[in-house]
């Protein structure tokens, strides 16, 4: 239940509010989620006029704003087909319009292919106030307890990264029950993540790719089990889906 709703035109204002400790007061980008119906007290606090929703390109470095919504980073020109494609299997076209990068970097669970994208490929976030960096791998684990009083402002990929996406689901409509996005950079280093379960990604490799590369991503779904697949189903599943994402990349080479 929202208790109030405020739409600032200034950092400044909207960080004053959100650092409030009560009421609980929490940030709405495109509303996707808190227009969700919820028995929780909020005070909200809408972003939009605050200058956040602008895609930018520097060199190889591609800055997106906080509040661009999913559908402007997917109309993009220059990113990873294979981010376009985690992007179209994370949202409806309707919803693309509206929900936002940030929000959904927020709010999204183990089973969201945009958040397993940039997480392969080491999305940095911008956090208001200060202009503080900070690795979405590790803002993820913290998500529930972290960002009081602060604003994800952009968050920046690196276009020369290559990036892999494999997934299987029960429909093509439906979201992952196993998927892998695996990011390689001009050095070799290669980032694999496994998505489909929980409450997050999980990275489980961040280096030199090597020949037991595939028996530690199985390794890391022996348990992986829910109403939704098995753990044996994954931890097979996850291997496939990883060898293929290893392949694009290296054909891509």
């Amino acid at each position: 239940m929202i208790l109030e709703y405020h739409r600032p035109d200034k950092v400044e204002d909207a960080l004053k509010l959100l650092g409030r400790e009560t009421p609980k007061t929490v940030p709405l980008g495109g509303g996707t989620v808190l227009n969700t119906p919820s028995e929780e007290e909020v005070a909200v606090v809408d972003l939009q006029k605050l200058g956040l929703s602008e895609i930018s390109q520097k060199g190889s470095q591609l800055t997106i704003g906080g509040t661009a919504t999913l559908q402007a980073l997917l109309d993009t020109e220059g990113i990873q087909p294979a981010l376009a494609k985690a992007i179209q299997h994370e949202a409806t076209h309707n919803l693309r319009q509206a929900g936002t990068v940030a929000g959904s970097l927020v709010s999204a669970g183990g089973r969201s292919p945009l958040l397993a994208a940039l997480m392969a490929l080491d999305a940095q976030l911008t956090w208001l106030p200060g202009d503080v960096s900070q690795p979405l791998g590790e803002f993820v684990p913290v998500r529930a307890g972290g960002g009081i009083g602060a604003i994800i402002a952009a968050v920046s990929i690196s276009l020369q990264t290559k990036l892999a996406y494999e997934y299987v689901a029960r429909t093509p409509a439906d979201k992952p029950v196993v998927l892998a996005a695996a990011g390689r950079w001009p050095s070799g280093r290669t980032r694999i993540v496994l998505g489909g379960y929980g409450k997050a990604p999980l990275t489980v490799m961040d280096g030199e790719a090597n020949e037991g590369v595939l028996e530690g991503v199985a390794d890391a779904y022996l348990t992986a089990e829910d109403q939704w697949a098995t753990a044996e189903y994954r931890s097979q599943t996850a291997r496939t889906l990883a060898r293929r994402c290893l392949e694009a990349l290296e054909a891509a080479q």
